[in-house]
């Protein structure tokens, strides 16, 4: 029941490509972002879908799975845990930040054409 504690799976599609680095260390991050909808009928029996969007950072291997399949519009499976960082912004103003720490990536519809 640990692996429970703190996991995170979402289906939806990529905003952009995947914006890749590589640390002074070499290893790869990938960072981008994913859109879930979800509907529903409001009181007046219209449907309403909205749209959440989500954060999600990618290390190592499936950083580079990420770099080499994943494109605007891509339909991905993903499962990770919510990580949870703040900064101080160049005014001194505290940010916060939540984002996913993407474990495990599958993408689901056939690759967009570039």
């Amino acid at each position: 029941m640990y692996a429970l504690k703190n996991k995170v799976q979402l289906i939806g599609n990529l905003g952009n490509a995947p914006e890749v680095k590589t640390t002074e260390s070499g290893k790869k991050l990938a960072r981008f972002s994913v859109a879930t909808n979800e509907s529903y009928r409001n009181a007046n029996g219209e449907k309403v879908t909205e749209t959440t969007w989500h954060n999600l950072v990618a290390w190592g291997k499936v950083a580079e799975i990420a770099e080499k399949y994943l494109s605007k519009g891509s339909e991905v499976a993903i499962e990770g845990k919510l990580i949870n960082r703040n900064y101080s912004d160049k005014d001194g103003n505290k940010k916060y930040i939540t984002e996913v720490q993407v474990n495990e990536l599958l993408l689901l519809g056939a690759k967009a054409s570039a």
